[in-house]
C-alpha cells in the first residue's frame, strides 16, 4: 500500500456475478442490446452461452465480435491477463473501437478476489484499468432459499456495489420484499434494483466507482454509502423490538422460496456478515496504519469481503481513498481534496465472522504506539 494509483486515465471495470442460474446471462444479453453499451468491452466466458443477436454483429473473429451498437464482446479463454492486455494493445492500434469501460462476467467465480488480484498485481495491466465496481445478482424466486444454503451468493451480495433482483414478474410481491430486505440486512450499502427480463439502463449498473469519468471528479459520498449503514444503524433498535412477534407470525406460513425464519438478522441466519464504520478524529500515523492493514489481510484476510475508506493521515492536507477485498487491495488513491467539511478517517467494512471491536481496538492500539 506505499504506492499511489492515478485513475482518470485508466479503464474502468466492473464485475458481473451471481449464484449459478439467477439471471446473469439473460441481463448480460439485454446489456448487450442497448445503445448506452457503446464504448463497452464485455468480457464473457462463450459467446455460445449468452446469445449474441445475430443482427446486432458487425465483424467478428474467432474470439472478438463486435457490434452494431459500438460494444465489443470478447472470450476470455482461460487467461484473463492476457486478454486484458491484448483487448487494450488492439485499442492502442485502432483494431478496435475505443472503448472506455470493460464488464467482465464472472461465470464460475465464487467471489471477484482472483479478478482484482489481476487488476491489481500485473504491473501492465494495473496502470490501464481499475475496478468500478461489482454487479450480483439475485434470483426473486430462488434466491431467499439460496441465501440459505450456500455461502457465496452471500459473499457475492456482501462484495457488491450493485445488486440485480432478476425474475421479478415471477415472484410475489412479498417474496421480493423478503427477499430485498434479507439482500440489505448483507450489504446496507449497495443499491438494489428490481429487472425483469433483464430490462435496465446501462447508467444504473456503471460508475459506481471512486472516481466518474463524465464530470471527472471524485464522488466519495456516492462511492462510500457511508450514510446507508447509519440509516442501518438507526432503525436497528426499532426493529428488534418487533422480531419476535414478526418472526412468530411467519415462522407458521408457507414461503415459496424455501422455509426459513422470517428474520433479516445476518447472524440469526448464520450468515455471520456485519456492516459497519469506523471513525477516527485524529490524523492517522501512515506507517502504523498500513502496518495494521497488512496485518489484518495476513490474519483474517478470508473475512475481510469489502473495505472502502477514506484516510486523514498526520502530516497531510489531501486524504487517501482505500479499497480492497480480501487479501486484495488496490493502491491508495490520493484525492485533490477533503469532499466535505469533515475530515474524519472513516473505513467501511463488510467482514464475515469479524467484529466491529476487534478491529477498532487494533487500530487504536496501533496509533497509540506510534504516537508514544
Amino acid at each position: 500500500m506505499n504506492t499511489e494509483t492515478n485513475t482518470e486515465d485508466a479503464i474502468q471495470v466492473s464485475l458481473l456475478t451471481g449464484w449459478l442460474g439467477s439471471g446473469k446471462t439473460t441481463l448480460l444479453n439485454s446489456l448487450l442490446k442497448h445503445e448506452d453499451m457503446s464504448e463497452t468491452a464485455v468480457l464473457v466466458n462463450e459467446f455460445g452461452d449468452i446469445g449474441i443477436d445475430h443482427d446486432l454483429v458487425d465483424t467478428v473473429d474467432e474470439d472478438l465480435v463486435e457490434l452494431t451498437t459500438g460494444c465489443i464482446c470478447c472470450t476470455i479463454q482461460g487467461d484473463l491477463t492476457r486478454v486484458l492486455r491484448e483487448l487494450f494493445l488492439k485499442r492502442v492500434k485502432g483494431e478496435v473501437a475505443k472503448f472506455k469501460r470493460v464488464l467482465i462476467e464472472t461465470t464460475g467465480l465464487a467471489d471477484p478476489a482472483p479478478i482484482l488480484h489481476t487488476l491489481i498485481n500485473d504491473p501492465i495491466i494495473a496502470t490501464r484499468f481499475y475496478l468500478d465496481g461489482v454487479i450480483s445478482t439475485s434470483d426473486a424466486v430462488f434466491g431467499f432459499g439460496q441465501l440459505d444454503r450456500h455461502e457465496e451468493p452471500r459473499k457475492q451480495a456482501a462484495v457488491a456495489d450493485r445488486i440485480v433482483i432478476t425474475k421479478t414478474d415471477m415472484a410475489e410481491e412479498e417474496q421480493l420484499n423478503d427477499l430485498e430486505e434479507r439482500l440489505h440486512s448483507i450489504n446496507p450499502t449497495a443499491k438494489i434494483y428490481r429487472v425483469t427480463k433483464g430490462n435496465i439502463k446501462p447508467d444504473k449498473l456503471f460508475g459506481c466507482g471512486l472516481y466518474d469519468p463524465e464530470t471527472k471528479t471524485f464522488d466519495v459520498k456516492e462511492w462510500l454509502r457511508e450514510e446507508a449503514l447509519r440509516d442501518e444503524n438507526n432503525t436497528q433498535s426499532h426493529d428488534h423490538a418487533h422480531d419476535h412477534a414478526h418472526d412468530h407470525a411467519h415462522d407458521h406460513a408457507h414461503h415459496p422460496h424455501g422455509e426459513h425464519e422470517h428474520s433479516h438478522d445476518p447472524e440469526r441466519h448464520g450468515d455471520g456478515i456485519s456492516s459497519f464504520c469506523i471513525r477516527y478524529e485524529e490524523p492517522l500515523e501512515w506507517p502504523a496504519f498500513v502496518a495494521w492493514i497488512q496485518t489484518l489481510i495476513t490474519h483474517r484476510g478470508e473475512n475481510l469481503l469489502r473495505i472502502k475508506g477514506i484516510i486523514n493521515i498526520d502530516g497531510e492536507d489531501q486524504p487517501l481513498a482505500i479499497h480492497g477485498v480480501q487479501h486484495i487491495f488496490h493502491h491508495p488513491v490520493r484525492l485533490p481534496e477533503w469532499p466535505s467539511e469533515d475530515h474524519d478517517t472513516r473505513i467501511v467494512f463488510i467482514t464475515k465472522d469479524l467484529k466491529k471491536d476487534i478491529i477498532q481496538n487494533s487500530l487504536e492500539a496501533l496509533q497509540l504506539a506510534a504516537k508514544s
